[in-house]
């Protein structure tokens, strides 16, 4: 479970980033988080992942505070970001064992675990190469391939699917549901709103720091498509800004 607790961040004693917002992700659950650009969504995801400082409220993991307990939050969950910044060095395989080393994953779970998610993106004939030699969604791959094999309890992911090919895309949804299903707790923001209306069992929509709308998703987009409502907040928020 994750808990956000007034949550704020400032950046260099200006605007806030983010403006004092309060959720909860239940375990079993698959959230989604949406807004534009510069709408706050990477550094809340941060600041939950233990990135990121903040000043205001507290968020927790499982019922510890990211504030207080670093390690014991840090160990319970993975962190995707939108642009994954690994050691190009690196042979892919060497990186993925690196990150079991840091979770302390035995070498026959991590062997299968690693295994199965390997096939399942199609790395086979890759995995042995140096990072520094993949495209985008390779190593997008590769970062979703060393979140998973440590089977954290929480998994927080920026934009996962921006640069997948359609079958990842599809496989990496149904990994997410099979995870809900074992009672993992799942928060990720996307652009694909349409990924989100089908997958998620709850969505937030954050606009310039704040949220603006949360709940389920037919109580947030009614019997409209999650594309309209968000592009109706967009107006109406225009509209106050005349």
């Amino acid at each position: 479970m994750i808990e956000i607790k007034d949550f704020s961040k400032i950046y260099n004693d200006e605007k806030k980033a983010v403006d004092n917002i309060s959720l909860k992700v239940n375990d079993g659950e698959i959230f989604a988080f949406i807004g534009h650009n510069g709408a706050g969504k990477t550094t809340t995801l941060k600041s939950i992942a233990g990135i990121l400082d903040f000043e205001e409220g507290d968020i927790l993991i499982n019922g510890k505070s990211i504030k207080k307990e670093p390690i014991a939050c840090k160990m319970q969950m993975a962190y995707v970001p939108d642009n994954p910044d690994l050691y190009e060095n690196m042979k892919a395989i060497d990186f993925i064992n690196f990150i079991c080393d840091m979770y302390e994953v035995t070498k026959n779970e991590r062997k299968e675990k690693i295994e199965k998610y390997v096939n399942l993106f199609e790395l086979q004939n890759n995995i042995n190469d140096e990072i520094s030699s993949f495209s985008h969604g390779m190593k997008q791959k590769v970062a979703l391939i060393a979140a998973l094999a440590h089977n954290p309890e929480v998994l927080i992911m920026d934009e996962p699917f921006v640069g997948l090919d359609p079958k990842a895309v599809f496989d990496m949804k149904e990994i997410m549901r099979e995870m809900c299903k074992e009672g993992k707790t799942i928060f990720f923001s996307t652009h694909i709103l349409e990924v989100a209306e089908k997958l998620c069992n709850r969505v937030a929509i954050i606009k310039q720091g704040k949220i603006v709308k949360v709940g389920n998703m037919e109580e947030v987009k009614g019997d409209e498509s999650l594309e309209r409502v968000f592009l109706e907040l967009d107006e109406e928020n225009f509209e106050k800004g005349k």
